[in-house]
């Protein structure tokens, strides 16, 4: 069981890593297989994101630095846990030249992969 909870944290892991490059970013599609249909975020801001307010504003290039998917800076103390089989829950810190937020993700396996369910952001001092 460990090893199946170490490979669905990775999994998890790696999907957020995928959505924090640019070149998936500036691909609808790639953003897509990495979004739950069902996706809300919640971000610094307190603005409310779905995936079709998401696909507008990594297609257009617009950068916010409220949202997990337009994250830009450094990440660190990235760690996850397995919640329930096929749920994870990540978090980590996000330093994007002095703002400074935590970062709280869920994914879910579905039947094409992990994906991201929900995602919120709350500033750091």
């Amino acid at each position: 069981m460990a090893d199946e909870n170490e490979q669905a944290v990775q999994a998890a892991i790696d999907g957020e890593l995928r959505l924090l490059d640019a070149e998936v970013r500036a691909s609808p599609a790639r953003v897509l297989e990495l979004l739950d249909p069902e996706f809300t975020e919640i971000g610094a801001s307190g603005r409310r994101w779905d995936v079709e307010s998401i696909l507008t504003l990594t297609s257009g290039g617009a950068v916010s630095p409220e949202s997990a998917v337009e994250v830009r800076g450094r990440v660190s103390e990235m760690s996850g846990v397995v919640l329930a089989p096929g749920v994870v829950h990540l978090t980590y810190f996000d330093d994007d030249r002095g703002r400074r937020a935590w970062r709280s993700s869920l994914w879910r396996l579905t039947e094409t992969g992990w994906r991201m369910y929900f995602h919120q952001g709350t500033p750091a001092g």
